[in-house]
C-alpha cells in the first residue's frame, strides 16, 4: 500500500511540474532579461513597467539585471539598473494595477565573507543546473569564477528561485546572436533547476512571438537599399522565385506608397507588425497573416513599436508599366497612435 501511495504521489508531481505554463510575472522578468541583454533601452523603459505591473518586485527586477552582467557584462546591467531607477522616479506611486511592490528586502548573502562556503555552494548549484559535475580543467580561472562567483556568490542571494534565474538567463541569451551552446545548456538548466520542459518551450516561443527575439529561418539579409523610403533600419534578402523578405527593426516601417498596375503579397513570417491602407484603421500582421494589396491603393506596412517583423513579399498580376510611388513618410505623431 505504501509503495501505491508513494507511486500516486509522484505521478502528481510529476503532472503538476508538466503542467506548468509561462506567468504574467514571469514573461515579465523575461522581457525585461531579453531587452537588457540587447542593449535596447528604449523597449526596455515599458517592458520594466509592464514587469512592475505583472507582479515583478522592484527587489527582483534589480538582482536579475545585477545577475545578467556576468552574461552580458557590466555596462547593459548598469544601463538597465537606471532604466529601473529612472521608471521609478517618474512613477513614485507606482502604476496601471497600482503600487509597485518593493519586494523582500535584501540581505547580504552570508557566503560572500566566506570564500569556501561561496565555492561549495557554487559546486552545488553547478552540478544541478549542469545534471552532473562540471569541472572545465581546459580553463582552471574560468572554473573557478563559475563555481567561486556565478553560482555561488550570484546564486547565493534569496530574491529570485533558482527557477527564475533560469528563466532570466535563458531570456537574456535569447536576445544574444553567437551563443547558442550557452543557450542550449541554459535551456536543459532551467529544467533542472524547476521548471518543467513545456514552461521552458513556451518561453522561448512567447519571446519570438512577441517580438522579442528574431527567431526565424528566414534570412535578414542586407541593410535595405531602400533605405531612404523607410523611418528606421531594415534589412533586404532574396529569397529566390521573385519573393523578397524584408526585415524591420521595431518601430521601423515604410513610407506610404503606391503599386501601379500590380498586387503586391505580404505574408508576415515573424515578429508582429502593421498594415493599413489610406483612410482605413491599421491591421495587425502576425505569422501567418497574408495581405494582398490591389493596385493603385495607398498603404503602408512596418513593424509594431515593441517588436521585429519579418514579412514575405511579391508582385502579381504585373502589368505593362508597373511601377511603385513612393510618398510622404508616416510620421510618429500617427504611428504612436496605434496599439
Amino acid at each position: 500500500m505504501k509503495r501505491i501511495v508513494l507511486s500516486l504521489i509522484a505521478i502528481l508531481t510529476m503532472s503538476t511540474i508538466d503542467a506548468q505554463t509561462l506567468t504574467e510575472r514571469q514573461q515579465g522578468l523575461a522581457a525585461c532579461a531579453c531587452l537588457m541583454a540587447q542593449g535596447d533601452l528604449e523597449r526596455l523603459e515599458p517592458a520594466v513597467r509592464m514587469a512592475l505591473d505583472n507582479g515583478v518586485t522592484i527587489n527582483e527586477l534589480k538582482e536579475a539585471f545585477s545577475q545578467l552582467y556576468a552574461y552580458t557584462g557590466f555596462p547593459r546591467s548598469l544601463n538597465a539598473l537606471g532604466v529601473l531607477n529612472k521608471v521609478l522616479e517618474a512613477s513614485p506611486r507606482g502604476g496601471l494595477k497600482g503600487v509597485w511592490q518593493e519586494g523582500k528586502p535584501w540581505k547580504r548573502p552570508a557566503e560572500w565573507d566566506d570564500a569556501k562556503k561561496a565555492y561549495e555552494l557554487g559546486t552545488k548549484n553547478q552540478t544541478q543546473l549542469s545534471g552532473k559535475p562540471f569541472n572545465y580543467e581546459f580553463c582552471p580561472q574560468d572554473d573557478y569564477y563559475l563555481k567561486s562567483h556565478l553560482f555561488g556568490d550570484i546564486f547565493a542571494g534569496d530574491q529570485l528561485s533558482a527557477a527564475d534565474r533560469e528563466i532570466v538567463t535563458v531570456a537574456a541569451l535569447s536576445g544574444l546572436e553567437g551563443v547558442a551552446p550557452q543557450l542550449a545548456a541554459h535551456k536543459q538548466g532551467a529544467v533542472n533547476m524547476g521548471n518543467s520542459q513545456q514552461l521552458v518551450d513556451e518561453l522561448s516561443a512567447w519571446l519570438s512571438n512577441e517580438g522579442y527575439t528574431l527567431s526565424t529561418k528566414w534570412p535578414k539579409g542586407e541593410p535595405n537599399p531602400y533605405g531612404k523610403y523607410f523611418i528606421g533600419q531594415s534589412y533586404l534578402a532574396d529569397v529566390g522565385g521573385g519573393v523578397m523578405n524584408v526585415t524591420f527593426e521595431p518601430r521601423c516601417r515604410n513610407n506610404w506608397h503606391i503599386h501601379h498596375k500590380q498586387v503586391q503579397v505580404l505574408i508576415c513570417v515573424a515578429g508582429r507588425g502593421w498594415y493599413q491602407e489610406w483612410g482605413k484603421a491599421p491591421v495587425e500582421m502576425t505569422p501567418g497573416t497574408v495581405i494582398a494589396i490591389p493596385a493603385e491603393v495607398k498603404h503602408w506596412h512596418g513593424a509594431q513599436k515593441d517588436s521585429w517583423f519579418q514579412h514575405l513579399t511579391y508582385h502579381k498580376d504585373v502589368q505593362e508599366g508597373a511601377s511603385n510611388e513612393w510618398c510622404e513618410p508616416v510620421t510618429d505623431e500617427v504611428y504612436d497612435t496605434f496599439k
